[in-house]
């Protein structure tokens, strides 16, 4: 019955092979990695008295709100030794008075602020620097105001990375959306994709980015690479670009755990998601290396797949090529189950939501939600808004 098969047919059903064998090699070897690292890696165990000295690093405007909702969780922290700064950057809010009577309350808590005359100076970056600088210890964690570790060994999931010799560690942030809130799946979809991408990298020695609502790293590499100020002329980028520049290869960890977690509750529509999610999408025209690029392949194998699969199902029926038809449905249907398979893994894993017939959809925009933030994002550049 091959002998049957057209030219046509033959070339179409090939290509449509090759982006399937391509789909299964990125979502088994890639996409799949953090949960099987995860899964396979032993429990270290690391005495208190063995633990690195951390300091957490806090950068907060106008949110005076959630960082009296958050600090507590950062602040109470199981870990021996470590302190929390906070540097208020100009907050016109209630945040210096949060600040103040949370210092009454907790010892290990420090707050500076960016002065007024740092107008037009990146306020981020300077704010940065101050909190890097006014740390005590060795090794620093970073997270924001709106977001709040999900268990009380948070820090200690990072210190014992650190006694393995790491000098880089990157972490997920997961986003605790309410129910009601539109286009829910698709956000929890989106940071969990985002955040295997990077994570996955970082595993395999190739780290290129990391996001500053949970990461650490030595405070050493921040002299080392004089700070900011490579990037200083750029809006963001203090966490996924800095982190593209400075990730020494086989000093970079990853904490993969429940405990090592971080998460927001602050993104209440779906534009908070594009401001979030659109300054990565800017800073990545800048990164170094070519591990980020792979990805590009994969999005490319995608879209040809999804094409090729209604073009060869269309020529099935139209030629009456029982074979081919269903040929195509099978391998449709193994990719999903396997995609299915690998974002239920990680999404178990990582606590970021559920997916099931919405998964196809998700997979088709997902990048085209990127092209539409990338813009947002230079556009938002180009007029300083």
């Amino acid at each position: 019955m091959l002998n049957q098969f057209t030219l046509i047919e033959w070339i179409l059903g090939g290509i449509l092979l090759l982006c399937f064998l391509i789909q299964l090699f990125f979502w088994l070897f890639f996409y799949k990695r953090p949960y099987s690292y995860q899964k396979k890696r032993e429990e270290i165990s690391v005495p208190d008295e063995a633990l690195p000295p951390i300091s957490v690093i806090v950068t907060s405007k106008n949110s005076a709100e959630e960082l009296a909702r958050n600090l507590p969780f950062i602040i109470e922290q199981d870990y021996p030794d470590f302190e929390v700064i906070v540097v208020n950057r100009g907050s016109t809010d209630d945040t210096d008075m949060v600040l103040k009577a949370a210092e009454q309350k907790y010892s290990r808590l420090y707050h500076t602020y960016v002065p007024a005359e740092a107008d037009g100076v990146n306020e981020k970056k300077l704010a940065l620097t101050l909190g890097i600088k006014a740390a005590k210890n060795d090794y620093l964690l970073f997270t924001e105001a709106y977001c709040k570790p999900c268990s009380e060994h948070w820090i200690k999931e990072y210190g014992k990375e650190f006694t393995q010799g790491k000098e880089v560690v990157l972490g997920f942030s997961r986003l605790e959306i309410s129910r009601k809130t539109g286009l829910r799946g698709f956000m929890l979809y989106d940071n969990l994709i985002h955040h295997l991408k990077f994570l996955s990298m970082a595993i395999l020695r190739k780290p290129f980015m990391g996001i500053g609502r949970n990461l650490g790293y030595k405070k050493e590499l921040f002299f080392k690479y004089k700070g900011y100020s490579p990037i200083l002329n750029l809006e963001g980028g203090e966490d996924d670009l800095y982190i593209n520049r400075i990730a020494p290869k086989k000093k970079t960890g990853v904490v993969l755990s429940r405990e090592s977690l971080t998460e927001t509750d602050s993104v209440k529509h779906f534009s908070t998601w594009r401001t979030l999610k659109s300054g990565y999408l800017y800073s990545k025209q800048y990164y170094k290396g070519f591990s980020f690029r792979l990805f590009g392949l994969e999005t490319f194998s995608k879209y040809l797949f999804y094409l090729l699969f209604i073009c060869t199902i269309i020529l099935g029926v139209v030629t009456d090529n029982h074979i081919l038809t269903v040929s195509a449905l099978l391998l449709f249907a193994i990719r999903y189950v396997v995609q299915w398979r690998v974002i239920t893994l990680n999404s178990r894993l990582f606590n970021a939501g559920k997916y099931h017939i919405n998964l196809p959809f998700y997979d088709i925009f997902q990048p085209l939600n990127n092209t539409r933030f990338r813009k947002y994002a230079t556009r938002r550049n180009r007029t300083g808004r």
